[in-house]
């Protein structure tokens, strides 16, 4: 078990292991000063519980605030087809259908994920790409519930 550092804010995971947990709370700390050393604990993290959807989240967020944006969007490729297998729905999110309420655990990080996707392949200068994730998320989450909004906004303001 690797220990926290005493007085630092925990952030809640969710339902992880207390390995992964530990693994994460380490990499969200050891970001600040050392974002190999993060992204290293990410990486450990991931390979111990390839499931565990948290993980996938803090690698594209971490890569994505750096500005490494073919890793981001690798890590959520990752998520969104890991999400989308334990949510029970295709792997193909064109292919996804719109519930009558959005739904909870692994389908609402999958479509939180495919809003992430788009914000990257907005930063990457693809707005194509993620103009059709937008299009999609429309339909999927009509209430904006997961924020695609935001990033319809950013790619409005780009045009």
């Amino acid at each position: 078990m690797i220990d926290l550092l005493p007085n630092t804010d925990v952030i809640n995971f969710g339902e992880v292991s207390d390995t992964v947990n530990a693994l994460l709370q380490q990499g969200v700390i050891a970001y600040r000063r050392d974002r190999q050393r993060a992204d290293a604990l990410f990486r450990q993290a991931l390979a111990t519980a390839p499931t565990e959807l948290p993980v996938y989240f803090c690698l594209y967020k971490i890569h994505t605030y750096q500005g490494n944006l073919d890793e981001a969007e690798a890590a959520a490729e990752g998520g969104l087809r890991e999400a989308a297998s334990q949510a029970g729905w295709d792997p193909d999110w064109r292919k996804w259908v719109p519930y009558d309420i959005l739904p909870d655990g692994a389908g609402r990080f999958a479509l939180y994920t495919l809003k992430a996707l788009a914000f990257i392949h907005l930063r990457q200068s693809r707005p194509d790409e993620a103009a059709e994730k937008l299009d999609a998320l429309k339909v999927l989450d009509p209430t904006g519930a997961v924020g695609w909004p935001v990033v319809a906004a950013l790619a409005e303001g780009l045009d």
